[in-house]
């Protein structure tokens, strides 16, 4: 491990970013735009990510590619690495005014989804470039100008990483029916990571079944999200990511409109549900 670097400073890092002034909504007196994150480490080695690239498609990339990347002249070895993921649950504030919405996104949600996404690309960076200066290589796969969207032979949309899908290495939540990672927070957040060339001793995953906290998958009940989904993109047969981000973007006029900023968003099917704010108590370990 890197003397300069270890667990507790690396989300004191996280955490006293969350809560400085660039977590903003940009309205109500800079009002923050997340709660306080929740942190989790998986490692550049699991073989979740290799499974990942099986799964999804070949054009999604390890961990370490991401790195090698960025510092081509420099040799990593995989179990080395650490992938460093977040949670940034909705305010409360956020989530009352969504819970009364049943068509197009509240102000708040609009503005979390494009200015708390905004913080969230900052956060990124600020992480990225601390750890660089302390000669810890590092970067931040969403902030990568080799990210991008792919086209999934299995699951249509996709890319060649995934935000949901680190946090689920890391012990940070498990799958929904609508595709929403549950979390301890619950299913309305945003999530973030980086790549570090550090060792940091990974999370243990709490959970075997990627969809442990959801209660349709467990027992066959709830599909509340279902029924919050205005287009009807959302079936016990899963998400149709298609009907889904037409939605998404049709809302941008209403936003626009209603709201006077150029934004969008939907997110129905992450408030007034079991899994908004935590696990479902019937689900918890």
């Amino acid at each position: 491990m890197n003397s300069k670097m270890d667990a507790s400073k690396l989300k004191e890092m996280i955490l006293n970013y969350v809560n400085s002034s660039e977590n903003s909504m940009q309205k109500w007196g800079n009002e923050p735009a997340w709660g306080e994150p929740k942190i989790g480490f998986s490692n550049g080695a699991d073989p979740l990510y290799h499974f990942y690239r099986q799964d999804i498609g070949n054009f999604y990339l390890l961990p370490v590619e991401f790195l090698k990347h960025k510092h081509p002249d420099k040799k990593f070895e995989p179990n080395k690495l650490t992938v460093i993921s977040w949670i940034l649950p909705q305010t409360e504030k956020t989530k009352k005014d969504h819970r009364k919405e049943t068509h197009f996104p509240s102000e708040r949600w609009a503005r979390s989804r494009v200015f708390g996404e905004e913080f969230n690309t900052k956060l990124r960076g600020y992480l990225e470039i601390e750890l660089e200066n302390m000669g810890i290589e590092a970067v931040a796969p969403m902030n990568s100008p080799i990210w991008k969207s792919e086209r999934s032979e299995k699951y249509a949309f996709a890319s060649n990483w995934s935000e949901r899908h680190a946090a689920y290495a890391a012990g940070l939540g498990t799958f929904g029916v609508s595709d929403g990672l549950i979390t301890p927070f619950g299913k309305a957040m945003r999530a973030g990571s980086l790549i570090a060339n550090i060792f940091l001793e990974p999370n243990k995953r709490p959970y075997e079944d990627h969809h442990a906290y959801c209660l349709f998958f467990q027992n066959g009940e709830c599909l509340k999200c279902v029924d919050r989904c205005p287009i009807g993109a959302i079936s016990k047969n899963g998400h149709d990511k298609l009907t889904c981000q037409k939605y998404v973007s049709m809302t941008r006029n209403y936003v626009t409109k209603h709201y006077g900023f150029e934004g969008y968003g939907c997110g129905l099917c992450q408030t007034d549900v079991p899994c908004e704010s935590g696990i479902p108590k019937e689900l918890r370990p």
